[in-house]
């Protein structure tokens, strides 16, 4: 049997900044980190925009406020130290109707309290910024930037590795998890179970499922699967967007609409709209999973999320089914676009867990005890703030283990 101070399931960006904070916390813990996957941030990490959140639009005082404005800066100077591409560029969120404008307002006061720096435009200064882009008022979010998040959990990786007391297994599907005594035994599919004093579940789309195994109740929440689907602008048409420029987002639903992005690569991505997807890791539409389905049906919380949000559902699916309705969401902001312009490019799926009245998890959300640490609820900004994230996880791993 294989023995570690500490197991982290998952080689997401979360669980590799993990990884590497229980290394630089305390460099004699033994980590294992274990993936199904043949390499590290094959899910959520790797089919993102590739954008560094400042933090402006989240609760203040909430974890991703406080996570994504710390991590945003950190993920610069880490980007910076490592030579990997990234670039601060500032981003609009742009007001295309009236009615958007007190919404747009109450975003200039939050960022504020959120001590990002923002400034108002109004339809000139959005024209000097993005001649290309309509609205009627804008705000200026100077801390948001864009890098290769595959890039850096591939470094996190590295960094933690080079200790020596750290180890990747990739392809390494877990089956089994015990309690024996004050310790662990996580069994993969194939190889030798592993001893641990402490496990962290940093599995995204499949985190509530590893609970289950471990033992937890999870019956109050769910990871419900949405599929985020994401067109590129045409390279001849790239020259209509000289950053990053966004909607404003409606508060109810924690997604931030269709909105276009300048990657680090000069590729423009444009999206991503949400819809429910048939299967945890359905990144193609027609990967189905009768799995995952019946999880997702036989939940609760899925059938009243249905009913709270069922017209803005309507609408995602909409544009999802007809490239014509989705030219015609991103026109809002891009008049010029046409559905020619349009490539289809690679979806990504969002791990949101929701709760048994439908809500849906807005914050991060971290649970377990005795031997284990949960990450239930991960999604964007994780990326951004992988590294204060991880430095909370690798706290909570270590004084599990007891290594405080």
């Amino acid at each position: 049997m294989d023995t570690a101070d500490v197991v982290v399931i998952g080689a997401g960006i979360v669980g590799l900044a993990t990884a590497y904070a229980i290394t630089r916390a305390s460099p004699r813990t033994t980590v294992a980190v274990l993936d199904k996957e043949p390499g590290p941030a094959r899910h959520q990490t790797g089919h993102n925009s590739g954008v560094i959140h400042s933090g402006i639009y989240y609760r203040p005082g909430s974890l991703k406020a406080r996570y994504a404005t710390q991590g945003a800066a950190e993920m610069v100077k880490f980007c910076a130290r490592h030579d990997i591409p990234h670039e601060v560029t500032g981003k609009l969120i742009v007001a295309t109707a009236r009615e958007e404008l007190p919404r747009l307002h109450a975003l200039v006061q939050r960022g504020r309290t959120n001590d990002i720096p923002v400034r108002e435009l109004g339809p000139a200064q959005i024209a000097e910024r993005e001649p290309h882009v309509a609205g009627l008022a804008a705000i200026h979010v100077g801390t948001t930037g864009v890098c290769d998040f595959t890039a850096v959990a591939e470094a996190m990786a590295r960094l933690a590795t080079e200790s020596g007391e750290a180890r990747t297994a990739y392809g390494t599907e877990v089956r089994a998890v015990h309690r024996d005594g004050g310790t662990v035994i996580v069994e993969p599919a194939a190889g030798p179970p592993i001893r641990a004093k402490a496990l962290v579940n940093c599995a995204g789309l499949q985190s509530d499922r590893i609970a289950r195994l471990a033992g937890d109740d999870t019956t109050g929440v769910r990871i419900v699967p949405f599929r985020g689907e994401y067109y590129e602008l045409a390279p001849a048409r790239n020259r209509l967007v000289r950053g990053l420029v966004y909607p404003v987002p409606d508060p109810a639903f924690p997604f931030l609409g269709v909105h276009l992005t300048r990657g680090i690569d000069g590729t423009v991505h444009i999206g991503p709209n949400a819809v429910p997807a048939p299967a945890r890791e359905g990144y193609r539409r027609r990967t189905v999973s009768a799995r995952d389905l019946l999880e997702t049906a036989l939940f609760p919380g899925t059938w009243r999320i249905a009913r709270r949000h069922w017209r803005y559902e309507a609408g995602e699916l909409r544009r999802s089914l007809s490239k014509r309705a989705f030219t015609d969401e991103v026109r809002r902001l891009l008049p010029e676009v046409t559905a020619a312009d349009l490539v289809p490019s690679a979806a990504g799926v969002r791990a949101q867990a929701v709760l048994r009245d439908g809500e849906l998890v807005d914050d991060f959300l971290f649970a377990g005890s005795g031997p284990f640490v949960h990450v239930l609820n991960a999604p964007s900004p994780a990326a951004t703030a992988s590294l204060p994230i991880g430095r909370e996880i690798a706290r909570r791993a270590l004084e599990a283990a007891g290594h405080t």
